[in-house]
Formats: C-alpha cells, structure tokens, sequence
C-alpha cells in the first residue's frame, strides 16, 4: 500500500509515514498493513502525517482500532505533522484527548 511506508524502529518506536488519502476504500489495507508492522515490531507507534492528504470517518476509526491494541499492550500512538485541515477532525471529535497530536 503506497500511503503507508514502515519505516521501522526510531528511538524506540515505530515509525509509519501516511501519505495521500486514506478513507473508506483503503482503510483496512492500512489497518492490514500497520497490524503486520506492530506484530514484527511491538512499539509505540509514531505516525508521520506530513504528506497525508485526506481521511475520512472511517480512517479515524481504524486509528481508533489501533490505539486500543497498543493500549492493551502498554503502548501508546503519537501522530506528527498533520495539515491543519486534518487536525480538527481529531480535535472536532476530541480525540485529541486520547491521541497524543504533535
């Protein structure tokens, strides 16, 4: 999938950068492929969102999805770079408040 690149471990954490759209017709590829990422490479995960473009509901709930299995394992999921457009989504639906947002 060529929205998501694994970077791999970074200061202790996995690194992923999201590029392009990511909504309903990709979002459970993106799951896919950060799940087999996770299982490689248990961390807390770092999202690099400099070059994502779009996501929609759907996208929200797949990073949702995500955070319950870091949190389960004592992990925790940071997201970097996000377009202001893309930021009040998280923010609009408060997930600010579980979401660590840089």
């Amino acid at each position: 999938m060529e929205e998501v690149k694994i970077e791999g471990l970074v200061d202790g954490r996995l690194k992923i950068n999201l590029s392009g759209d990511i909504d309903l017709g990709n979002a459970e590829a993106f799951y896919q492929v950060v799940s087999e990422a996770y299982k490689t490479n248990p961390a807390s995960i770092t999202f690099d969102c400099k070059e994502l473009d779009f996501i929609d509901s759907t996208t929200l709930g797949t990073f949702v999805k995500i955070l319950k299995i870091l949190k389960s394992d004592g992990f925790d999921m940071r997201l970097v770079g996000l377009q202001p457009k893309i930021k009040k989504l998280f923010l609009i639906c408060s997930l600010d408040s579980i979401i660590s947002i840089e």
